[in-house]
């Protein structure tokens, strides 16, 4: 979660494979807007579009300009479902004759899914899927391994840090994926990360180590939350229905209260991990 100014990230060309389409949905929990991957091999025809975000003509027509043209693209990639990732995607691969893979079923448009072990070849392109559920149940990260750069979608983003979506998201889950990456980044699989939110990460190794100590702290922060609320320091009580606002207030106190809502989400699944 983060409040930062809409102005600070406006996507771009990223190696010798990727451009990042900016979508114009800038937002409180979409940090600058949702980036839009376009993915190809140099020299090659076909892309790959990974997001399309929104319904919006004026970047669903800067996609297809990147992509160079209708011809040109090969097959849309979804990284969850959340609609600021996967609202167009139907639309758009229906309107340039490709399909949508996705691991949820209901988000895919033509015969193909998209899961963990994947690999995905498009015009010498390589695309390696990685299940890393958390963030969403059917949340999904594409390493690039000619790039050594993964996509993550919204489980790592570029500023700031991620929802866990209770009761979609799970937290045992997302710290798992979390893991998963940082063995990533500890063997050299990848250095960067392009995130589905905010700018790119050019230290993967430290994004992780960050994000993965972030979450012990919270949990930690959760567990003195609870002592309080539930012991004689708090002589009245908290009901349980009341018991995830009531930590949010106590531990997410240095966070803007107009996340507070988003937080919750987030502490929902932080109290399930640890009444497991």
């Amino acid at each position: 979660m983060s409040t930062a100014s809409p102005d600070a990230w406006q996507g771009g060309a990223f190696g010798t494979r990727a451009q990042c389409v900016l979508a114009d949905n800038a937002n409180m929990m979409t940090l600058d807007g949702t980036n839009t991957w376009v993915l190809r091999e140099p020299g090659s025809r076909r892309s790959v579009v990974v997001d399309p975000g929104p319904p919006d003509p004026s970047h669903l027509a800067a996609i297809e300009a990147v992509a160079g043209g209708p011809s040109g693209i090969g097959a849309v990639l979804l990284t969850h479902h959340h609609y600021d990732h996967s609202e167009a995607a139907k639309e758009f691969a229906e309107r340039w004759g490709c399909g949508v893979r996705a691991l949820d079923p209901e988000y895919r448009l033509g015969s193909e899914g998209l899961g963990d072990g994947d690999v995905v070849e498009v015009d010498g392109l390589e695309i390696r899927i990685i299940g890393t559920p958390g963030h969403t149940a059917d949340s999904l990260s594409f390493l690039l391994p000619a790039e050594r750069a993964v996509l993550t979608g919204d489980t790592v983003l570029g500023r700031g840090t991620t929802v866990v979506a209770h009761p979609d998201g799970e937290l045992g889950a997302y710290l798992d994926s979390l893991d998963r990456l940082h063995r990533l980044a500890e063997t050299h699989q990848i250095a960067e990360i392009w995130p589905g939110h905010g700018p790119v990460i050019t230290d993967a190794l430290g994004a992780l180590d960050y994000y993965i100590g972030h979450r012990a702290q919270r949990l930690d922060q959760v567990r003195d939350a609870l002592r309080v609320l539930t012991s004689g320091e708090h002589p009245e009580g908290v009901a349980e229905e009341d018991l995830p606002r009531q930590v949010v207030e106590l531990v997410y106190s240095d966070v803007d209260p107009v996340l507070w809502g988003a937080a919750e989400l987030s502490v929902r699944a932080q109290l399930a991990y640890l009444r497991r």
